[in-house]
């Protein structure tokens, strides 16, 4: 099907989680006319789901150096930290900015505390030494969400897409245009009418978050199929460090309520992981043998020991322990966990809450740098589908939603100040529309869709999750060409719906995981081998690239 209509703007931001928006608003500032495209309603993102907080320094007990310093700790030595300082010295401003637009982080007074009152109420989280997450209870992604939708809705330049999902990107590469490959927009797919059309504009900003649903299990919610990764990729955009996929370690486990994740501010407040040694035993600590902040240790570390704990005992799960703090306190403090544990008939002031890892965030995705500069000329990259060097081998607890705030800053600052530029290197009309997703048949074989979708969720989880082999990459590797081809030959002959745009760009993710997994023969971060158990010093601050030659219509 040929794209039949072409829509104007001066930039595109495909996504609306906090970064998208953020991106939106300072590109609007300049009177530009702006448009976002997200693939269902405005609000429904991975940003929303955030509970944990912001980390900033924002106490005078804390520093800069020691944020930063707590980062590249966690990073494992794979941050950037250029990247990782100009992010967290920007954090202030992001903080004081958002505010300004009328989110609200919870105060000590709020939480009863007497001794100043109109102090944010800081808390602590896994890897870092100071209390510096800013909150909004234990919804803090809903809130600034919040703030910023109803920010960008007000601003008159900015067109809002909802149900509108972009295939791929407008690239010169794939228009056979020649010189450096340039992005000038997208095909985008309307999920209501199933119309497809084309959007040109000056700049591409693709901020369309995680994706969790390459695996069985995940916190993340459905729309988290890495779609900026897969068509950043196709476009020919470098992709980096893919084979860092952080695991959660504590989601509720129970068996209607899925992808719901216990903050790791519980552990900041005290709560201690236990596993109960044998069947019927009283559950025990564990992780003083693993890591010597214990239950407070990085991510990668406790996702880890809690697998393993799982494996050695048999066990489903392990459990949350925060019986230490009254009623009162815990549903004040947690008030969304504390209701969802109800629902699962859990009441954690009085009762271990039962939890497992599951995939969480992607620290890799197209190498960006600090101003979501892409390999392509006019294409950015801003929050998790992005790399700009911030997280490393290992994100730290709460740096993802300062990163969403500070990059698309920056990013626009950089747009402003190359749009003469962008607005004069605009391609003829008629070579955007040179691009076609195939013959618009109808198929009656959707199984293939569903079918393929849980084989690529199952064997990621089983071969490419928290544990792997050379043997296990290997046989996830045989699957996905097989699996890939397959997914391409019906893209090709078939109408195009947003199920099979997400299968494609699931399946391309997969791809990249499991072969990034493969270039990297040590283990790093949240990167474990078991064939090669062991950090190699000379892949230190060294990035798994991964580029897409890219020519032709398709």
């Amino acid at each position: 099907m040929k794209p039949n209509e072409i829509k104007h703007f001066d930039h595109i931001v495909i996504g609306s989680g906090l970064a998208g928006l953020t991106s939106a608003w300072h590109l609007a500032k300049s009177g530009r006319t702006v448009a976002v495209f997200t693939k269902r309603a405005i609000d429904e993102c991975n940003s929303r789901c955030a509970q944990g907080g912001v980390a900033c320094v924002m106490d005078n007990s804390d520093t800069f150096d020691e944020h930063v310093q707590d980062t590249l700790t966690a990073g494992a030595g794979m941050c950037d930290e250029n990247a990782v300082r100009t992010i967290v010295e920007a954090g202030p401003e992001a903080i004081r900015e958002i505010i300004a637009l009328g989110a609200k982080f919870t105060t000590r007074g709020e939480l009863g505390h007497t001794d100043h009152p109109e102090d944010f109420d800081l808390g602590r989280e896994g890897g870092h030494h100071k209390r510096r997450v800013l909150h909004a209870g234990d919804i803090t992604g809903a809130e600034l969400e919040r703030a910023m939708v109803e920010a960008v809705s007000k601003l008159p330049n900015v067109t809002i897409f909802e149900n509108h999902i972009a295939i791929d990107l407008v690239v010169s590469a794939r228009l056979a245009i020649p010189g450096a490959n340039r992005c000038f927009g997208a095909y985008i797919l309307n999920t209501v009418t199933g119309e497809i059309f084309t959007t040109l504009a000056a700049t591409t900003t693709v901020a369309c978050g995680g994706a969790g649903k390459v695996y069985l299990y995940t916190s993340n919610p459905d729309i988290a199929c890495g779609s900026g990764v897969a068509m950043g990729y196709r476009a020919g955009a470098k992709i980096a460090n893919m084979e860092f996929i952080q695991f959660h370690p504590t989601v509720l486990y129970h068996p209607t309520i899925r992808s719901f994740l216990i903050s790791e501010a519980l552990r900041g407040e005290g709560a201690v992981l236990k596993c109960r040694p044998r069947p019927n035993a009283e559950p025990v600590e564990f992780m003083h043998k693993y890591h010597p902040m214990k239950s407070l240790a990085p991510r990668d570390v406790v996702a880890r020991a809690i697998d393993s704990e799982m494996k050695r005992t048999g066990e489903e799960c392990v459990y949350l322990d925060i019986r230490h703090h009254s009623e009162e306190t815990l549903r004040r403090r947690f008030p969304n966990i504390f209701a969802k544990c109800l629902e699962a008939e859990v009441n954690m002031a009085h009762e271990l809450i039962p939890v497992v890892p599951a995939a969480h965030f992607v620290c890799g995705g197209i190498k960006t740098d600090v101003a979501g500069n892409t390999s392509i000329t006019g294409l950015y990259a801003v929050g998790e589908c992005a790399c700009t060097g911030l997280h490393g081998a290992n994100r730290l607890a709460s740096n993802s939603l300062l990163e969403a705030m500070v990059v698309p800053r920056f990013a626009a600052e950089d747009i402003e100040h190359k749009m003469h530029f962008y607005k004069s290197t605009l391609p003829d009309e008629k070579a955007a529309l040179n691009w076609t997703t195939g013959n618009a048949t109808d198929s009656d074989e959707l199984v293939l869709i569903s079918h393929n979708w849980d084989e690529i969720r199952r064997f990621m989880w089983d071969y490419v999750g928290i544990y792997r082999t050379d043997k296990r990459l290997e046989r996830a590797k045989n699957r996905i060409k097989l699996i890939r081809k397959e997914i391409e030959k019906y893209y090709w002959d078939f109408t195009v719906t947003a199920d099979l745009v997400e299968l494609r760009n699931i399946s391309t993710v997969a791809e990249l995981v499991i072969d990034s997994s493969l270039k990297r023969k040590e283990s790093r971060g949240l990167h474990y081998n078991a064939d090669y158990p062991y950090l190699d010093p000379e892949m230190e601050c060294v990035d798994t690239i991964i580029q897409r030659h890219v020519g032709g219509s398709r």
